[in-house]
């Protein structure tokens, strides 16, 4: 088994799960930015379809956490592009300082999370708790669906950003930080019952690919037989 599934047997564990820190960060525009890779379109012949895309609107860089009873943020980089002092800046004076003592910090694996200044404080505040790319519990790589922020909270919070025209970028930040703190209880413990699901499903496949035909703004259960068990799989679905 790998250093992945030994990782996912650990954490696919009720009482475990409620002690990591899941966190992220994510772009916002002024003007709704389609990711034009996300876009497809699908037609027997040639549709002649367009999506317009605005270059260089006014954006933000937005950090947040996310625990099974509370959420952490959010926070708005001041500069258009985080770099591992700017990181570890933020880690240092906002982030880490909120934690409860003992958890387990989750980071997903974009450069700046791991320049060394980074990873000699996290490993310093965080000794054998650190989840991610290389860490001492190594976090399967591009699965934002196994992460709480990833499959969830960010997109619920663009759904309602973007819910009404944005003119100024400090009302995005408001109507960000709005969204942010009206996640409510009830939402926080139906995503970890999501999440043990899914961790669920990866270890009762060993970590193949699932595929999913999904449509909609909903939450969709799927039903995997494996072996003599039957494992439900629980998704949320947000198209932006």
């Amino acid at each position: 088994m790998t250093q992945h599934h030994e990782t996912l047997r650990t954490v696919n564990d009720e009482r475990f799960l409620s002690t990591i820190v899941f966190s992220d960060e994510t772009t916002f525009h002024v003007c709704v930015q389609v990711h034009r890779h996300n876009v497809r379109v699908w037609a027997a012949e040639n549709p002649r379809a367009y999506v317009e895309y605005k270059r260089n609107t006014p954006k933000v860089n937005v950090w947040c956490a996310l625990m099974h009873d509370k959420v952490i943020g959010p926070f708005f980089f001041a500069e258009p592009t985080v770099t591992s002092n700017i990181y570890l800046g933020m880690l240092q004076l906002y982030a880490v300082p909120q934690f409860p003592e003992g958890v387990i910090f989750q980071q997903e694996g974009a450069p700046p999370h791991y320049g060394n200044i980074v990873c000699e404080f996290l490993n310093t505040a965080f000794p054998q708790r650190l989840m991610g790319r290389g860490d001492v519990m190594a976090w399967p790589p591009r699965s934002p669906d196994l992460t709480s922020l990833g499959f969830y909270l960010w997109g619920y919070v663009k759904q309602h950003v973007y819910s009404e025209r944005i003119n100024v970028i400090n009302n995005l930040k408001q109507r960000i930080t709005d969204v942010i703190h009206s996640v409510a209880p009830n939402d926080r413990t139906r995503v970890w019952e999501e999440l043990d699901y899914s961790l669920g499903v990866c270890m009762a496949t060993n970590g193949e690919h699932i595929e999913l035909r999904l449509t909609g703004l909903q939450t969709w259960r799927v039903f995997l037989l494996f072996g003599e068990d039957v494992i439900r799989l629980s998704c949320f679905v947000a198209f932006l």
